[in-house]
């Protein structure tokens, strides 16, 4: 539920262009930005914010979907076997 709603908004971690988890990544891809300013640009942010980062980057590595998840074809159920019939 809160993969798909934010893989609906573009916050996806992407499979190219990562350092760890590929969160920084796709936070630039989401706003525009190449990943490295992305990365600086969100150090910065949680510099002004002591302790944030041990928080913020789990848990947006956690709700982040992955892209190899959102392409994955899923698979399809079995078809029931048919009934014996007499």
């Amino acid at each position: 539920m809160i993969h798909d709603q934010m893989a609906h908004q573009g916050l996806v971690r992407p499979e190219r262009d990562r350092v760890l988890a590929g969160v920084c990544a796709g936070l630039g891809r989401r706003f525009g930005l190449d990943p490295w300013p992305a990365r600086l640009l969100f150090v910065l942010v949680l510099m002004l914010i002591p302790g944030s980062q041990i928080l913020v980057y789990p848990i947006l590595w956690i709700l982040m979907p992955s892209e190899r998840s959102l392409y994955q074809p899923q698979p399809y159920p079995a078809p029931p076997a048919p009934a014996n019939q007499v």
